[in-house]
């Protein structure tokens, strides 16, 4: 190898770049191994923060991990090295999702490295998107980062928009008089307590948004059925532009892919100036999940919705510190 191997510094610099992805509601459910001897990062599930209600098959879990490893690989890149990526590496321990190993320099022939930047700057915006479309050039360029990934993303239209928004409205319902559901977002919101302002996961009250007062935009309300004294409505978009990122088969190796997925569209989208949210109730009924497929072929399965659009972006939401989910070996 002709680089020198990372500082501890270093390893620790790209874990937090890594934990900077998106997860069901921002439970982090990822740890990091480093190796040094080897220059391999071990992305592992950490199932304690795994939701048995609203992710029974941790596919959930794995879309998170699968985002932590994309920003992993892209801060790999921008720091000058190759992260050669292996998926469910060994058959007999579950909890080792990926394994990465540093084998630089980077020949620069990837276009991963372009997206670090977006990485500390992409947060959930859960706020009203202007009603400006999304240029065809910019979908298309989206839906090629999501190949590159190993899956599929498509913008419903017409009908098919209807149904998955008429889907995501159904699991919305559903979750609202759902005593699992809600002890799910008990579990991992904060609400207006000085408990609330140290905590190093779920989401703070500042990130919920406004209350939904009108438009068609499917927005899950994080506070339930608890109030928050002086929280704003809003009127959010009429024609909301929704991306479904899909795969071909429907297993864990899957999941990896569609979180990798996932995340370069997003960090993609954080440059073009866009923003971005998640709408994942439907995916959370498995009655539900299934008719969100591709209508003209019924194939695929559908992994996440993502809302796109023109609007604020989204605040910051607190994350665990380094030393918590590292752990560096000779």
């Amino acid at each position: 190898m002709s680089r020198r191997a990372p500082s501890d510094e270093q390893v620790a610099a790209l874990v937090h770049d890594a934990a900077a992805a998106p997860s069901m509601h921002n439970a982090q459910p990822w740890r990091f191994r480093y190796v040094r001897h080897s220059r391999v990062f071990e992305v592992r599930a950490d199932f304690e923060r795994a939701m048995p209600h609203s992710d029974p098959d941790t596919r959930g879990l794995h879309l998170g991990c699968g985002a932590a490893l994309v920003n992993l690989r892209v801060a790999v890149v921008h720091e000058g090295w190759h992260p050669e990526t292996r998926l469910l590496p060994d058959p007999t321990d579950p909890a080792l999702l990926a394994e990465v190993r540093l084998t630089g320099p980077e020949s620069g022939k990837s276009d991963l490295g372009a997206l670090h930047p977006a990485i500390h700057r992409r947060h959930s915006s859960r706020y009203p998107f202007e009603e400006r479309q999304i240029p065809d050039p910019v979908r298309r360029e989206l839906g090629e980062a999501a190949r590159a990934e190993g899956a599929a993303l498509t913008f419903p239209t017409s009908w098919h928009l209807q149904d998955v928004l008429e889907l995501v409205q159904e699991g919305e319902a559903r979750n609202i008089t759902d005593p699992g559901s809600d002890d799910d977002l008990a579990r991992w919101t904060r609400i207006g307590t000085p408990a609330a302002d140290a905590a190093e996961d779920g989401i703070p009250q500042d990130a919920f948004g406004p209350r939904k007062r009108a438009g068609k935009a499917p927005m899950r309300d994080f506070a339930g059925p608890r109030q928050i004294p002086g929280r704003d409505a809003a009127e959010f978009e009429r024609s909301p532009q929704l991306a479904l990122v899909s795969t071909v088969h429907d297993r864990p190796r899957d999941w990896l892919r569609a979180g990798q997925a996932m995340e370069r569209v997003l960090l993609l989208a954080t440059l073009e100036g866009l923003s971005g949210s998640f709408a994942t109730q439907a995916l959370e009924w498995t009655d539900l999940r299934w008719p969100l497929r591709d209508p003209l072929t019924g194939q695929g399965f559908t992994q996440i919705v993502l809302r796109l659009g023109y609007g604020p972006t989204g605040p910051g939401t607190p994350r665990r510190p380094v030393p918590e989910i590292l752990r560096i070996e000779p």
